[in-house]
């Protein structure tokens, strides 16, 4: 029996399963806006998903200073630190340091920001979820100071 007809018995009749796949190479990298960013920020690898899913997320990468603006996401964040050294902090939390192979969970609509360390690049992919097609709110720069402290 071929993989359709098993699939077809599996999920009946009326069914089709499918996937959509992004080739490597196929989306060119964006510059951070400005208006989200603060330094040299390269967005990759986007992707959203249809109804009824909710994830989007890309690849991020940060040169060394650069970080995002104050912002939430009604159902959070999860990070995943692929290369380099960060920075990540919650509002009124101690600002904490992020290093390849952590994971970041931010709650929902929790105010934060991440972005490189002086010193060194950092790269990580963000995951959020929409909610009712909204996936983040951005806020203010984190100045100089904030990003320092």
């Amino acid at each position: 029996m071929s993989r359709l007809g098993s699939a077809a018995l599996l999920f009946g009749a009326e069914r089709f399963v499918s996937m959509t796949i992004i080739r490597s190479g196929t989306q060119a990298p964006v510059k951070g806006p400005a208006d989200y960013f603060t330094g040299d920020v390269t967005i990759e690898w986007q992707f959203s998903r249809d109804l009824p899913a909710r994830l989007a997320g890309a690849m991020v990468r940060f040169e060394a200073g650069a970080r995002s603006n104050w912002h939430t996401h009604p159902l959070g964040q999860t990070l995943i630190v692929v290369s380099g050294t960060g920075w990540h902090q919650c509002e009124g939390e101690a600002k904490e340091t992020i290093t390849t192979g952590d994971i970041v969970f931010c709650e929902p609509n929790r105010r934060h920001w991440h972005g490189a360390t002086p010193g060194e690049p950092m790269a990580h992919i963000a995951l959020q979820e929409a909610q009712g097609g909204k996936v983040v709110t951005w806020m203010e720069k984190v100045s100089d100071d904030e990003y320092l402290a």
